[in-house]
């Protein structure tokens, strides 16, 4: 059979319809991703996850019928996009849900009171400590002579005299941008101007980067941008560089998401031709520059008037971030291009803020333990802390630091996307619709749930703290066993397709999908590996240092689901260590709170550097009792019961 080629039209629910070619030996998806058509596939397009859902409307495919789809939704022509091929012209109906990671995902932005209240602790700590009001953008007000046929200076030359007569600095740089504008400044503010300075840390020189008319200066504040790249989102924060407050910020689904959920099958799809610019423009066509129009015009600001930037995420988001290859990540013995960056040109990372601005990332310490974890252990102090604390960042890896001002140990458990819904019949990400707690009366076995949107909110499926809930209370109530199996039958549980059995949670008539939304045993396997490799990777940890898990004095739960979680259901079930509920901290987004640090503080920067110099990395996977370990915390809550007593 040749490579025949087709008219492909998806029509968007809520946007526009997008029409391309589409050839007979690649997948509908594979057509969607070339297309820029967004379709999620946590799994990547393995045909695992059974969320890549289209609808066909006209035309003939090519593919085995999946079991993630049932016989009546087949019949009304629904499909997995990553299954089928074309062998006609097609018409596909794509619905909203397909695109709500990126459109609608809920981050934490320090909006909620306990997310407020964690980020005016870390600047409290940041003003006690002196990192504040040190990152060395600063605005300068000069006043030059006009020039003439007697004195024929040039523009540049005459400002450059004046800085240096003024600062008494030994060099002056400009960047492009502020040449090109220098000579306007200067005619249209009668000589008498303001210029934007970066002050170089290790240097006695500056570099203008903006040259703005004298009576211009007071709609000139100085603004900078944190920014944390996450596997799942990307969230931001506008900051007032001469105040150190935040102004707005935003948050949106990483769009690299259509090539998986996980940092592998994205990795996997960077090595193919093309592929690695493919996920970099993902990052910043997609994500960056949409968020950063949307925050100037909250704030009433020009991209131009951002002038530092500073980015924290995992080691695998920054090389994609920069356009390095990931590939080698992945292959053992796992080894990035790069732990730390220099002062990256903003401009040639295609940011979209002042083509002066510098971009520093927090630096990586491990493959699999990034820059958004050094970032994190600095804003969570406990790098200065004398008692001993565990650091839990939950999203769609998990990674832990373990120590105090005497040592620190990080390591990386591969818990795969259960926490972010991948991998889950009824998981979903947490955006409108989704469950996000539950509790059950053991009674009746009836469920009482809240779902993200309020009241008339139906629910449409779990995410990851709902998740947590559900499996707490099902073992809680006896309605499933210490392996994740059901004890009885009822009304609300009943037999699934696959032979096994399902806690129906909301009932077809009364789901935001017209399907019932249940979880699965199956379902529930998934959760309990990845709470698994949580709580197996904590007690490998402790056991390198020879410490019991009473040693911890305190946990700090950051990440993106870490806000919803009920600590007493994650301890019950095994994913936490069974300590007093008021040792456990929940401190918010702390990726995007070191990369603040970072952003308003050059000697922030220095430390953040100095914690991730002072991070042992322990490589799980080479650990003797790692898979022990894991093992025996498959079980609800672990095969020795004496730790949950």
């Amino acid at each position: 059979m040749g490579n025949s080629n087709y008219t492909i039209n998806f029509k968007i629910e809520g946007g526009d319809p997008v029409s391309v070619t589409g050839y007979s030996t690649e997948s509908v998806l594979d057509i969607a991703k070339r297309a820029g058509v967004v379709i999620d596939a946590p799994c990547g397009g393995n045909g695992t996850c059974g969320k890549c859902r289209i609808k066909l409307l006209s035309g003939e495919v090519l593919g085995e019928q999946s079991a993630h789809i049932t016989e009546l939704d087949a019949s009304e022509g629904w499909r997995l996009a990553c299954g089928i091929k074309p062998a006609s012209n097609l018409e596909l109906f794509l619905p909203a849900s397909a695109q709500a990671f990126q459109s609608r995902i809920r981050v934490t932005d320090f909006s909620g009171v306990r997310e407020k209240a964690a980020f005016d602790d870390l600047r409290a700590s940041l003003k006690a400590l002196g990192f504040e009001g040190d990152c060395g953008i600063e605005k300068v007000s000069v006043e030059v002579s006009e020039p003439s046929l007697e004195d024929a200076a040039a523009d540049r030359e005459r400002v450059e005299a004046a800085l240096v007569g003024k600062l008494g600095v030994s060099g002056v740089k400009f960047s492009l941008f502020a040449l090109r504008r220098l000579p306007y400044a200067l005619r249209n503010g009668g000589f008498k101007l303001t210029l934007v300075l970066r002050r170089d840390a290790d240097s006695d020189t500056i570099t203008v980067l903006d040259a703005l008319p004298e009576d211009a200066s007071s709609n000139c504040p100085l603004h900078g941008l944190a920014i944390d790249i996450g596997t799942t989102t990307v969230s931001m924060l506008l900051v007032n560089l001469e105040t150190g407050d935040p102004v707005t910020a935003a948050s949106g689904g990483n769009a690299q998401i259509r090539y998986g959920a996980d940092v592998i099958n994205r990795i996997i799809e960077s090595a193919k031709p093309g592929g690695l610019e493919r996920l970099r423009k993902a990052i910043t066509n997609e994500c960056l520059t949409p968020l950063v129009r949307r925050i100037c015009v909250t704030a009433g600001i020009e991209p131009e008037q951002i002038y530092r930037v500073a980015v924290a995420g995992n080691t695998t988001m920054t090389h994609f971030a920069v356009g390095a290859p990931g590939e080698f990540i992945r292959l053992e013995p796992y080894i990035p291009v790069f732990f730390k960056t220099d002062a990256l040109s903003a401009h040639a990372l295609e940011f979209p803020v002042n083509p002066g601005a510098q971009a520093l990332f927090a630096p990586s310490i491990g493959s699999y333990v990034g820059g958004d974890i050094t970032a994190g252990v600095f804003a969570s102090m406990i790098y200065d802390k004398d008692t001993l604390s565990l650091f839990v960042d939950l999203g769609t890896n998990g990674e832990l630091v373990f120590g105090g001002k005497e040592f620190l140990m990080s390591c990386a458990c591969s818990a795969g996307p259960a926490f972010e819904g991948g991998e889950i019949s009824c998981g979903m990400r947490a955006t409108n619709g989704a469950i996000e707690a539950c509790s059950i009366d053991k009674g009746t076995e009836e469920p009482s749930l809240s779902i993200i949107g309020g009241e008339g909110e139906k629910a449409a499926g779990l995410c990851g703290s709902g998740l947590i809930d559900i499996i707490g209370e099902l073992f809680r109530c006896g309605i499933i066993n210490a392996k994740g199996k059901f004890n009885v039958e009822g009304k609300r549980v009943v037999k699934d397709e696959y032979g096994g059995h399902a806690y129906i949670v909301v009932h077809a008539a009364d789901s935001a999908t017209g399907s019932d939304i249940m979880i699965s045993e199956v379902d529930i396997d998934n959760f309990i590996r990845a709470k698994g490799a949580i709580f197996s990777a904590i007690r490998t940890m402790l056991a390198s240092v020879d410490m019991p898990q009473e040693a911890i004095d305190d946990v700090y739960v950051a990440g993106g689901i870490g806000s919803g979680i009920d600590i007493g259901h994650a301890i019950l079930i095994g994913m936490f260590p069974n300590l007093p509920i008021e040792k456990f901290h929940y401190i918010g987004n702390t990726s995007l709170s070191g990369a603040y640090a970072m952003l308003t503080s050059n000697k922030a920067v220095k430390q953040v550097n100095e914690c991730a110099n002072s991070m042992t990395y322990l490589e799980l996977s080479s650990h003797p009792s790692y898979m022990d370990e894991f093992v025996a915390a498959c079980f609800l809550p672990h095969t020795d019961a004496s730790l949950f007593s």
